[in-house]
């Protein structure tokens, strides 16, 4: 397999373009407290300001890659004389641009662990270093975090609605983007799901790959049979048939009748699922062909999924694409990443928030602990002020430190082991947040210093 060097999930941008990620706000802002706020530290969270309608949850996905991209951050001499160049830093002094070229990350990050279930409000990663650096670093954050946890989620309940039964990334060329096909696979991965139809995902992660043919191949040749003998033969140990070009049942019944025809399955991916699984599963039968499996795509999401098994549709395996990855249903999250504390060079140290209607924060840096009941399954949470200690009880802390000074101090879980961290924390879920429709919401109680908006969180 193709794996980059190193601790982390290989980087979706190449290092010696990452360092122009960014929004210009974040190289202005730069300048300017270089200019007037030299040696003054910065505390920023990322958090989820709210869950979009139905959600009860949200899967935490794209810290390994967020954590990779600060660690490779830099900027190039290419990209320094680019800036150079653009008429917001016409007249800067040649200190801005000297900052730019020695830049290395130097920050320390908490983080929770990939695979987390976490909740509105909760911060799911903080960034202390010197101001300039960690704001910098918000426009990436954001993008990879947000994304990766949207799809993540969204996955999960594809996952839980779907059982036991195989579940197949198909959603690459749906994707905004190949960037995000890419990102969309290893959250969708990590969620639970069993393979991805992205090559660059299997080959640079290790997800199963997983395809069978268009309808494309069908139409090349003069018979629909000879189509499906041809990549039989090619592939006599893979192959699943795609049979609804033309008519889906007797493309089953031609399939199923040829002695000399090898294949695991067929794929259903138009129609009325239901029926033409039925039907389908009917004729595989009478021809001796019980272990041919039924893939069914299409349009489909948790919600589709859930109705076909509630019916008893005979159907082994799923392929989700355009639903899925783009979380049609709710395509964008409110991830914001604020600044909470400022450390003056001196070491004083305050606590700062927003207070604008709709957007306020709570200032400071925070901890967030998780107490579970006696089966394992979450009962409720509590953000406190980072110093302060949760009452008696056995609260798990969530965020853990995972950088010092731009260096990596704790071991980050390979995707494998993210994936599994992800299956037991579905797990423990209350059964009712497990649910595709609207649930009471898990209870989170905010305590600093017990705000307007830590009231309106609960």
């Amino acid at each position: 397999m193709l794996m980059r060097k190193g601790p982390l999930d290989p980087l979706l941008v190449l290092p010696e373009e990452m360092g122009l990620v960014t929004d210009l706000y974040q190289l202005t802002m730069w300048a300017a407290y270089q200019q007037h706020r030299p040696g003054v530290r910065g505390t920023f969270e990322l958090w989820f300001r709210d869950l979009p309608p139905t959600r009860n949850f949200l899967l935490l996905a794209g810290i390994a890659p967020a954590l990779a991209f600060l660690q490779e951050l830099r900027f190039s001499p290419e990209q320094v004389e680019a800036l150079r160049s653009l008429p917001a830093f016409a007249g800067l002094g040649e200190e801005f641009f000297r900052s730019l070229a020695a830049f290395r990350f130097a920050c320390d990050v908490w983080a929770m662990r990939e695979g987390t279930v976490v909740f509105a409000g909760e911060p799911v990663l903080r960034i202390t270093g010197p101001i300039e650096q960690a704001q910098l670093v918000e426009t990436y954050l954001l993008a990879v975090v947000s994304f990766s946890t949207l799809v993540a989620s969204k996955a999960a309940r594809v996952r839980l609605a779907a059982g036991d039964a195989r579940v197949v990334d198909f959603g690459s060329r749906r994707a905004h983007g190949p960037l995000a096909a890419c990102w969309a696979a290893r959250a969708a991965y990590l969620a639970g799901l069993d393979a991805t139809s992205n090559v660059w995902a299997s080959v640079f992660l290790g997800i199963p790959a997983s395809g069978t043919m268009a309808h494309s191949f069908v139409l090349a040749f003069a018979d629909e049979l000879a189509a499906f003998r041809a990549f039989a033969n090619t592939f006599p140990d893979r192959t699943f048939l795609l049979v609804d070009t033309f008519d889906t049942l007797k493309a089953v019944e031609k399939a199923a009748a040829d002695p000399h025809l090898r294949f695991l399955g067929v794929r259903l991916d138009s129609g009325d699922l239901l029926q033409l699984s039925r039907a389908a599963r009917a004729i595989l039968d009478h021809h001796g062909r019980q272990d041919a499996k039924i893939v069914v795509s299409g349009d489909l999401d948790e919600y589709r999924i859930h109705e076909l098994r509630q019916q008893g549709a005979p159907i082994d395996a799923y392929g989700v694409g355009t639903r899925m990855v783009t979380s049609q249903d709710a395509p964008a999250l409110q991830a914001v990443y604020k600044l909470v504390a400022v450390e003056e060079p001196g070491g004083v140290r305050r606590e700062v928030a927003k207070s604008s209607q709709g957007k306020k924060t709570l200032p400071g840096a925070k901890q967030v602990y998780r107490e579970s009941r006696a089966t394992g399954v979450f009962a409720r949470d509590l953000v406190l002020p980072e110093e302060a200690v949760p009452p008696q009880g056995s609260w798990e802390p969530l965020l853990e430190p995972v950088m010092r000074e731009g260096r990596l101090v704790a071991a980050v879980p390979e995707l494998e082991e993210a994936r599994a961290y992800a299956r037991s924390q579905l797990a423990r879920l209350p059964e009712r947040l497990s649910s595709l429709q609207q649930a009471t919401p898990y209870p989170v109680e905010f305590r600093a210093g017990e705000t307007a908006k830590g009231r309106e969180r609960r």
